[in-house]
């Protein structure tokens, strides 16, 4: 088990919270983010924690693309993405590229007041250079490659052999890709995108997400070979303990 996975289960342990879920925050939420200028600073802080904890502060060469995913539906996962996303390109000099690989509610656009046409699908069907499909967002050194057209069969694209090639195109074009997938309790999008990147940022809800749905995703995860980097319980209610924080 991951250093992260036990450190959520060392905080449970330490709040007297129930073995029926796992408790807890490193990263807030986009909702937290746009409250109050001290919550703000928070939330930013928490941001910057973990995109230099993940990316930057790493002795070796830090993981470049990296999949982001909940475990279940509604736990902030989206919202995360976007934050480190956001964060990573506020301190790196490498440009950042935002991926929407949810094809089931897809939500970053709307986030960033971006059209979701012309996006990730179109790449995989049609030809032509990724940076075509990609969108610069307001902030400076940030794009987004939103979801693109969407039908009922659009998640099957992501079996297909051209995903391979514009996921070597993304790691070419850019120094960073933060990827937005569905949850894994529900779909294995996750982990046919996490097999083609550098690892995965596990996504968990503070009072809301199940041990056996948290342990049953770790060991599919690890079953597909595809590496936790770390793991962000979301929305947390109380603060975490120092001696526990220091670890993360």
């Amino acid at each position: 088990m991951s250093k992260h996975f036990e450190l959520m289960q060392q905080l449970e342990k330490d709040q007297s919270f129930g073995s029926e879920t796992i408790a807890g925050s490193v990263l807030p939420s986009q909702t937290k983010r746009r409250s109050g200028s001290g919550e703000l600073r928070w939330a930013n802080e928490e941001a910057l924690r973990l995109v230099q904890q993940v990316f930057l502060l790493q002795a070796q060469e830090p993981p470049r693309v990296v999949v982001f995913a909940g475990i279940e539906h509604g736990n902030g996962c989206s919202q995360i993405a976007a934050s480190v996303a956001e964060t990573l390109a506020k301190n790196s000099r490498r440009p950042v590229c935002l991926v929407e690989a949810n094809f089931r509610s897809p939500g970053l656009p709307e986030m960033f007041g971006i059209t979701n046409h012309h996006g990730l699908t179109n790449a995989l069907l049609e030809a032509g250079p990724i940076s075509t499909f990609t969108k610069e967002v307001a902030q400076d050194n940030l794009w987004m490659l939103s979801s693109g057209t969407l039908a009922a069969d659009s998640a099957s694209l992501l079996n297909s052999d051209n995903l391979h090639e514009r996921m070597a195109e993304l790691r070419q074009e850019f120094g960073f890709v933060i990827i937005d997938a569905p949850p894994l309790t529900k779909y294995s999008d996750a982990l046919v995108l996490g097999q083609l990147s550098d690892g995965l940022v596990l996504v968990l809800e503070a009072g809301s997400t199940r041990r056996e749905a948290a342990s049953v995703a770790t060991k599919t995860l690890r079953s597909a070979h595809v590496q936790i980097l770390a793991a962000v319980l979301n929305k947390r209610s109380f603060p975490i303990p120092q001696k526990i924080y220091s670890r993360l």
